[in-house]
């Protein structure tokens, strides 16, 4: 398969790219070569290798949603410039 400017010019339509004359041409070379050597890849045998959907081996990384001791309150509300007993207290944002 090769790229025609053609082709080039629906793209650069499709990503709203204006592209000047002979950077349509030379993005038709550079576009041309990369497909063809996308298209090298097809000449490989495959059948060995398994699919995968990564190219790196991924691990969840997510830890135990375990219950914790954390901050106390009291220490959690201490540099708050307002506060009650509870919570921040903050202006109104919207209304009154």
């Amino acid at each position: 398969m090769s790229l025609t400017r053609q082709d080039v010019e629906k793209v650069s339509l499709l990503g709203r790219l204006l592209l000047a004359p002979d950077e349509l041409d030379r993005m038709t070379l550079q576009l041309g070569q990369i497909v063809g050597y996308v298209e090298q890849l097809g000449e490989l045998n495959t059948e060995s290798v398994e699919p995968m959907a990564h190219a790196v081996e991924l691990k969840n990384v997510f830890r135990a949603d375990d219950v914790r001791p954390s901050l106390e309150r009291s220490a959690a509300l201490a540099n708050a410039p307002q506060h009650d007993s509870e919570c921040y207290l903050v202006p109104a944002v919207l209304g009154e």
